[in-house]
């Protein structure tokens, strides 16, 4: 079996990653057993004035000491739980210690398995502005769609006055789901809830679209590479 390092660089994402990670090797054996995980973290507050002044390399510099520190600990591979941290994974610079799963890659792979042909995304105003999923979408022939504008600002304000701090709110949740209808009513066959916070928020029982849920897609994908079920990646960070 594979060692698996997370990657963090969100808390709630990064906390339901790998309680689904741990949570899979019960769901498959019926015991508490799973491949060795480490997590890693460098709190995402220190990145934030990078993020805010679009210097995506400095985030990158400090995600690389995590990944460091990872390989340091022994993980064979790494995943990001934090799709926004991914813009920052891409940008051209001296491989990574250890080879890691893209998040994005992963979601695109379920929705094509699934035969989707028009998916909606919601993330972070950064994810959302970028072309990380409409790529990886479009090389499989699918439609990527996004909010509108507004719609965008409060998903986006919602994500970092709420859900990173931990706070769910009904109010907000209906606010997400009348996105989500928006997005039904152009067409979408499934919505990517694409920050790894928003799946606390917006379950499959109350969408009105099939959910692609990034953050536990990524977790069982990466189980699967850890049991030998999948390839190992041999993305080091850098352009796709």
């Amino acid at each position: 079996m594979k060692h698996l390092g997370v990657l963090a660089h969100s808390t709630g994402g990064a906390a339901l990653c790998f309680l689904t990670f741990c949570e899979e090797g019960f769901r498959r054996t019926g015991r508490n057993e799973h491949p060795d995980v480490t997590l890693d973290y460098i709190a995402f507050g220190y990145s934030m004035p990078a993020w805010d002044a679009g210097d995506h390399a400095a985030v990158r510099d400090t995600l690389a000491t995590s990944a460091r520190r990872l390989a340091r600990a022994g993980a064979d591979f790494f995943v990001c739980p934090d799709n926004t941290a991914h813009l920052a994974l891409e940008v051209p610079g001296a491989e990574l210690p250890l080879p890691g799963l893209h998040i994005a890659e992963v979601v695109a792979e379920q929705a094509a398995a699934e035969g989707r042909t028009r998916v909606g995304v919601l993330g972070t105003r950064y994810t959302m502005d970028a072309e990380l999923y409409p790529r990886a979408f479009a090389a499989r022939g699918i439609a990527a769609e996004l909010p509108d504008a507004d719609d965008r600002d409060l998903v986006n304000e919602v994500i970092f006055t709420e859900l990173v701090n931990g706070v769910i709110s009904d109010g907000s949740r209906q606010e997400y789901l009348r996105v989500i209808e928006r997005l039904a009513d152009r067409g979408c066959d499934a919505v990517a809830l694409v920050c790894t916070e928003i799946p606390m928020l917006i379950t499959p029982d109350v969408s009105c679209l099939p959910t692609l849920d990034s953050t536990r897609l990524l977790a069982r994908a990466a189980y699967e590479v850890a049991v030998g079920e999948r390839a190992m990646p041999d993305w080091h960070g850098g352009p796709r």
